[in-house]
């Protein structure tokens, strides 16, 4: 192919010279490192001429020359086989890379990262601000039909499109890990599974991975005791529902909430799950550790201290709290250490002052 292309710019000298240059020099130009500093991408729309494509090259600083790049299209027989869509450039590419890379339709794969334990609301804000997708924002769907997860898409994929996806992708997993489930559970069916694992989703530490089956066995072990779960994140839910950030402390009223989501009032499950699950807290409660644990408390590392009695419950909760007192105590420390810091400074700053009208 090199060999060709080189027969037809001599062939075509004379369009060369318009250039300016000879056909060598503009030969060399068509293969040699573009002027492109860094990965770039680039949206060639449906329907743009090949002049225009040239030409939004330029105007996007991946090539140097649209007479250079058209011409070697030209001559290598893909004025016709340019394909529309965004593609991904790597630096110093040169234009004759460029028009393989358009000619190759292999277009630049986008990814949406949708975290574990988001709820409805979230994802579509996250699918609604997505760069490349189009069209309208699809309606919320419920929380716990959403499977959180990498997903590719290109340039001009539809939003709709991409959270139908993700209820295919939570239907898929959902009634695989149902088939495979432990018997005996406290489940009527699939969707009480997924609303216990919300839950769980949201209540699980560090290491998430760990303290998922963890919690997961602690809640089940109260719903076959008749007892209530007691979520702080289902409180959360029934203040919030999900649509914003509190941003502060639940209070003693907050757990009083008469919400069918909040856990401290209804005696069993919320009504609904409260985000959307990962497959592995599906896993967690499809398929629980058996133990003994009913109570959990954090642990002032990132996770939880589980226990099996109230009474070792009361120990943890006091552990907790005294690291709890403890952070207050540097919090308070550190506060006071700034002011006498900036008591000290300004001090200085009078002295100063003194010493300069004197």
């Amino acid at each position: 192919m090199r060999n060709r292309v080189f027969v037809y710019f001599i062939l075509l000298f004379i369009g060369a010279s318009f250039i300016g240059g000879s056909v060598f020099t503009t030969y060399n130009d068509f293969i040699s490192e573009g002027i492109l500093q860094t990965r770039k991408e680039v949206v060639i729309p449906k329907g743009m001429g090949l002049k225009q494509v040239a030409n939004l090259l330029k105007v996007e600083g991946v090539i140097s020359s649209p007479a250079i790049f058209l011409l070697g299209v030209r001559v290598s027989g893909h004025t016709k086989d340019i394909k529309a869509g965004e593609y991904s450039f790597p630096a110093h590419a040169s234009p004759k890379m460029v028009m393989t890379i358009l000619v190759s339709g292999e277009t630049y794969i986008r990814k949406l990262v949708v975290p574990e334990g988001l709820t409805s609301h979230q994802v579509v804000e996250l699918v609604d601000q997505a760069k490349g997708l189009k069209g309208d924002t699809p309606q919320v769907p419920r929380n716990g039909t959403l499977l959180p997860d990498t997903y590719h898409y290109s340039w001009g994929d539809t939003k709709e499109g991409m959270i139908l996806r993700m209820q295919r992708a939570m239907d898929r997993v959902l009634s695989s890990l149902w088939e495979k489930r432990l018997k005996d559970l406290p489940f009527k069916d699939a969707k009480e599974a997924v609303i216990l694992a919300s839950i769980v989703e949201k209540e699980a530490g560090f290491p998430k991975d760990k303290e998922l089956p963890l919690v997961a066995s602690a809640f089940i072990n109260r719903l076959n005791k008749g007892m209530k779960l007691q979520s702080d994140p289902t409180a959360l839910y029934a203040v919030t529902e999900g649509r914003y950030d509190l941003k502060r402390g639940l209070t003693y009223q907050d757990l009083k909430i008469k919400s069918p989501y909040n856990t401290y009032v209804v005696p069993a499950l919320p009504i609904g799950a409260i985000s959307n699950p990962g497959k592995k807290a599906i896993e967690a409660v499809l398929n629980p550790p058996k133990t003994n644990y009913i109570y959990f408390v954090a642990n002032g590392t990132g996770g939880h201290s589980f226990s099996s009695t109230y009474e070792a419950h009361k120990k943890n909760v006091g552990h907790w709290r005294m690291v709890q007192k403890g952070a207050r105590q540097k919090k308070k420390d550190i506060e006071n250490k700034s002011v006498t810091i900036n008591s000290m400074r300004l001090s200085e700053t009078n002295e100063s002052e003194k010493t300069v009208q004197k």
